[in-house]
């Protein structure tokens, strides 16, 4: 007898396990059966699992009968035309939906001409092993799995117009991108998803060429008159948010341009934008720490002694102004109420980005890098035709990648480009490299992809013929300016009193050993007395016994407290995280000894 369990709870045992898991399945596709049931027959442990669970992944495949699909042509017509629908295809028993537990039972076969009598099941297509984001890369079967799960989480990150009532919202962190395009090689999930309502990315001329060494590793050259007619340039947005919060005993804050007496008072200068109502107007120039919302609020603590104390009385500051290193223009001002009726002011600041030195853009393979340098247009190596590519790109990140459908990319894009038409580069059912060549033949350029190319700064020739082609290259939302950060003193942490970490914050930079290895490695080794030694303290130790004694600076009195202070006691200078981790020590009971031994 073989155990049945349904959802994980035991039901009975049947004699017969394969017949009864059979009878099942039959039942199930005649629809006597729920259609999100599955059933699988585990030999290992010899028990029968039914699973009719929330949550679970199921596909469909195509029911497959002695070798022969119930998917005929004659249906697929039918379905075509509109006479049938896939629901019924489901309830005529033609396709069915597998979870992953069935599949186990399972044979599949990828195409038709694959099918034996042992088969089934038959993808409805094989590109369904492939995600929304997947789907999308073109000539996908031509790269590496690695570089495909990155492709698809790189377009994640690109830029483009995310929604179009973007101007209506109050986002946090958003870009749009200024002139996004619809890519001429794209797949057929391109129409199913409708990207042309929300592109991601832009169509440009690429050169697989090394040029002065700026496109090292992973990094791009930007060709400066590509960006200056727009290549790349996009609007980041950031909103910040204030509201007239209601405290006990009948006191509020109030958005307001705040009066000199009140505590924390900054100086005129930053309240200089906000106009009579406290708040800053549309289309203000704002640089970091400006004002952007006037705010006071009341005193934090009302004692019974301080009731009649003009100090205590005082209202305090709590504007909102902009963040370290953010900046731009007012883009949007709303005025309403939250839901417990208290005023809310949100503004929405634009700043315009130029691509700069360290901005981050990948093609949909992969393929991502930097911005390396940015070269005058007169200094770009140009083809026998006059053509300057927007991207030099390194022909050394290909081999270890194995990136071919970046490569493939490159020619359909060419193709596409001089014939002015879309090139269908579907996964498993793309326009066929050989056609792309031919075509290209066909248009007066070499089949191969490659052109003569010039040194704009000697005129000479180069030797080498360059592969070069059109490519949809994505601007990433990683930029530069968002990611800068320098420090000098600042807040520090209470308990270990380093600096406070997060660049938001006006934190610290933490340099671990392999950032030491690299100052060292650059000849500024005096750099890290400097860098380690954000949380230095000087601490006083006796010479008999090594513990530590005690300084009275007041009375200029040095002592220990088990030797007295007829020793020798010597100040020494020490990391407080070290002091923190002798006390510790002394917590648990551990003596710790400071020998003191000469410096010289």
């Amino acid at each position: 007898m073989v155990d049945v369990y349904l959802d994980d709870v035991f039901i009975g045992s049947v004699e017969k396990p394969r017949e009864f898991v059979k009878t099942i399945r039959e039942e199930r596709r005649l629809a006597k059966l729920p259609q999100h049931l599955n059933i699988i027959f585990d030999k290992v442990f010899n028990e029968v699992y039914i699973e009719m669970s929330k949550g679970r992944a199921r596909r469909p495949l195509i029911i497959v009968e002695n070798g022969i699909p119930r998917l005929t042509s004659e249906k697929l017509m039918k379905l075509n035309s509109g006479e049938i629908t896939w629901k019924e295809l489901l309830d005529l028993g033609i396709i069915e939906y597998v979870d992953a537990a069935e599949e186990e039972n399972c044979m599949i076969a990828l195409y038709e001409s694959d099918l034996t009598k042992e088969h089934t099941h038959l993808e409805v297509s094989p590109i369904t092993i492939l995600g929304i984001c997947s789907s999308l890369i073109p000539y996908s079967n031509f790269g590496g799995s690695s570089r495909l799960i990155r492709g698809s989480k790189i377009q994640k990150q690109a830029i483009g117009i995310y929604s179009s009532n973007y101007l209506y919202r109050m986002d946090t962190d958003t870009s749009i991108l200024h002139y996004s395009q619809v890519p001429v090689v794209n797949t057929f999930m391109h129409n199913i998803y409708n990207y042309k309502s929300h592109p991601a990315g832009q169509n440009v001329v690429i050169a697989m060429i090394s040029f002065q060494g700026y496109n090292m590793q992973d990094a791009i050259i930007l060709n400066k008159g590509s960006v200056e007619r727009g290549f790349g340039r996009s609007s980041y947005f950031r909103p910040y948010v204030s509201e007239e919060l209601r405290y006990s005993g009948g006191l509020t804050d109030e958005i307001v341009i705040p009066d000199k007496e009140v505590k924390g008072y900054k100086s005129e200068k930053d309240y200089r934008l906000l106009e009579q109502d406290g708040i800053v107007y549309t289309g203000a120039n704002v640089k970091e720490d400006d004002v952007v919302i006037g705010k006071t609020s009341p005193p934090r603590f009302l004692g019974e002694l301080e009731e009649f104390s003009i100090a205590a009385n005082v209202r305090r500051e709590s504007s909102t102004s902009i963040k370290q290193g953010e900046g731009g223009r007012v883009d949007n001002i709303i005025i309403t109420e939250n839901e417990e009726g208290n005023r809310l002011v949100q503004i929405r600041i634009r700043d315009e980005r130029i691509p700069e030195f360290g901005d981050k853009f990948a093609s949909r393979h992969g393929q991502k890098g930097v911005i390396g340098a940015i070269i005058p247009e007169e200094d770009v190596p140009f083809t026998a035709r006059g053509v300057k590519p927007d991207i030099l790109f390194s022909p050394h990140s290909i081999p270890g990648r194995m990136t071919i459908s970046h490569l493939i990319e490159i020619l359909a894009g060419k193709t596409g480009s001089l014939k002015g038409e879309y090139i269908d580069g579907t996964t498993f059912d793309a326009v066929p490299e050989e056609e792309l060549r031919k075509e290209l033949s066909k248009l007066g350029f070499r089949d191969n992809g490659t052109e003569t190319m010039y040194n704009a700064i000697t005129g000479e020739q180069f030797e080498a013929k360059i592969y070069i082609g059109n490519i949809y290259y994505l601007k990433l939302k990683h930029m530069v300016a968002n990611k800068l950060h320098a420090r000098a003193s600042g807040r520090i942490q209470l308990l270990t009193r380093q600096p406070i970490e997060g660049r938001a914050k006006g934190g610290g930079l933490r340099i671990g050993e392999m950032e030491k290895d690299c100052f060292v490695a650059h000849g500024a080794s005096l750099l890290l007395k400097e860098r380690f030694d954000s949380d230095k303290t000087i601490l006083y130790v006796c010479e008999n016994c090594g513990m530590f004694a005690v300084h009275e600076g007041f009375k200029n009195r040095k002592y220990c407290s088990r030797c007295g202070s007829s020793v020798e006691i010597y100040p020494i200078e020490i990391s407080y995280a070290f002091k923190l981790l002798l006390d510790e020590l002394k917590s648990m009971l551990i003596n710790p000894k400071l020998e003191l031994q000469n410096r010289y």
